[in-house]
């Protein structure tokens, strides 16, 4: 096992993977921006480092800062987290190549899998069920193009190779605007991910939003720990999601886990990682894969007992999976709730101190979040300051144990979206379960949000 880790990451997730090590008795380095100086995790910190200002660009996206603190404090293995540079493989080869451990996948595996195209390539050959479309990158010839659509059908939809967060993205209906619709996605694609490249696939109308969980460690051995439904999305970012997926049948589930497990083992990945799905008509449809840790990997861990990001370091450290397929048993049910500082109606975002900071308790409630009373949430990053998550017996003890910790939870000096969850908990769609990815937007449309 590591002595020391640096923690290339802030908010929750720094103080989750802090969490994690001091568990495993492993010391921890903070890196840190000036804007996060006051942060919970700084504080407990065995070691916390200041590398730049507030930007993200000069602090936690600086790869030579990072690195160069990993070699002053002596520190064995990097943890990126989840977003910044955590899919980053030019990262994970800089980190291995000065003599740190990565603690996350091979550079090759982040590589194929942050291509889409690749990413669907090798999920073909391991047998992982895709949703029709190109079989590759789309050709340059109009008429070629026009032809792989109608083989497809329409409506379909031209997706970046290079692509992530909802973004490179255009839905077409009719055949008179696919070609415009291409080239438009391939100059914003060049542009945003400095890769041209485009593929195409069958746009799915009602499809649910399904992931399934993996590890894998360097012995080839790989596992699926079940399923999270994510489907309840605002612009394709995920609010609610929960473990297991209400109404998909068990042994379709397992079909689709098993495969997922046998494709890791085939690319010889190493560590965790989740398969994204689209889930519609009882078929299930690869879109990606997240190299890293999510941000939902709790709901996964209370239905399993499965500490995810424990087993991310121990797969790091050369450790064996301590467990096979048959002795992973799924328990009761879990939820969590994206706590983010924002308007609940406009979503704009909330910045600003906390003035009152009062989290739920109570059997089966867990809160991820690194905030406290007189906390100042900085403007400079992502909104979302917690999670708060519940595990019950059942889906309905799962719902009335988040009513009743939403209930509690105060935040005061900034908004937040809790007043939106609490309405959301209420809805007798989300409540009967299997909504879509579409049905938050529409909800909101109905409730002039």
């Amino acid at each position: 096992m590591f002595k020391k880790i640096l923690i290339a990451n802030r908010g929750e997730i720094a103080l989750r993977i802090q969490r994690a090590c001091r568990e495993l008795g492993v010391k921890s380095v903070v890196v840190y921006s000036e804007a996060d100086r006051d942060a919970k995790y700084v504080k407990l910190a065995d070691e916390a480092v200041c590398i730049g200002p507030a930007s993200s660009a000069q602090s936690y996206l600086s790869m030579p800062a990072i690195i160069a603190t990993a070699e002053v404090t002596d520190a064995e293995a990097i943890h990126p987290g989840y977003g910044f540079l955590s899919e980053n493989s030019d990262f994970a080869e800089r980190v291995e190549r000065s003599g740190f451990t990565f603690i996350g996948p091979t550079p090759e595996n982040i590589r194929t899998m942050g291509d889409k195209v690749s990413a669907k390539q090798a999920m073909i050959k391991a047998g992982v069920p895709c949703v029709p479309g190109s079989e590759g990158a789309l050709p340059d010839d109009p008429k070629e193009i026009v032809r792989i659509a109608r083989a497809v059908g329409y409506p379909v939809i031209i997706k970046a190779a290079g692509g992530g967060g909802g973004r490179g993205m255009r839905v077409v209906h009719t055949e008179a605007a696919l070609v415009n619709a291409v080239q438009t996605t391939k100059a914003e694609a060049a542009a945003a991910f400095g890769n041209p490249q485009v593929y195409m696939e069958k746009f799915l109308e009602h499809p649910r939003h399904v992931e399934i969980q993996v590890l894998a460690d360097s012995h080839k051995n790989a596992v699926w720990l079940g399923e999270r439904d994510c489907s309840m999305q605002r612009r394709h970012q995920k609010i609610i999601e929960e473990a297991p997926a209400p109404g998909i049948p068990r042994r379709l589930i397992e079909r689709v886990g098993d495969r997922c497990a046998a494709a890791c083992k085939k690319m010889g990945y190493r560590g965790a990682g989740t398969f994204e799905f689209l889930y519609e008509n009882g078929e299930f449809y690869f879109i990606e894969m997240n190299t890293r840790v999510q941000v939902e990997h709790p709901v996964t861990e209370m239905v399993t007992g499965i500490d995810i990001v424990q087993m991310q370091i121990r797969i790091a450290a050369g450790e064996k999976l301590p467990f096979t397929q048959r002795n992973i048993t799924m328990r009761g049910h879990s939820i969590e709730c994206r706590i983010n500082a924002e308007d609940p109606v406009k979503f704009i975002p909330s910045p600003g101190r906390i003035t009152m900071w009062h989290p739920p308790g109570g059997p089966g409630v867990r809160v991820d979040s690194h905030a406290y009373t007189n906390y100042f949430v900085p403007p400079n990053y992502d909104s979302m300051i917690g999670k708060l998550i519940v595990h019950g017996d059942t889906r309905e003890q799962a719902l009335a144990r988040m009513r009743i910790a939403l209930s509690e939870t105060v935040v005061e000096g900034i908004q937040t979206n809790i007043p939106l969850h609490r309405e959301l908990m209420a809805d007798a769609k989300f409540i009967e379960g299997g909504t879509d990815i579409h049905y938050l937007e529409q909800w909101m449309a109905a409730h002039k949000r």
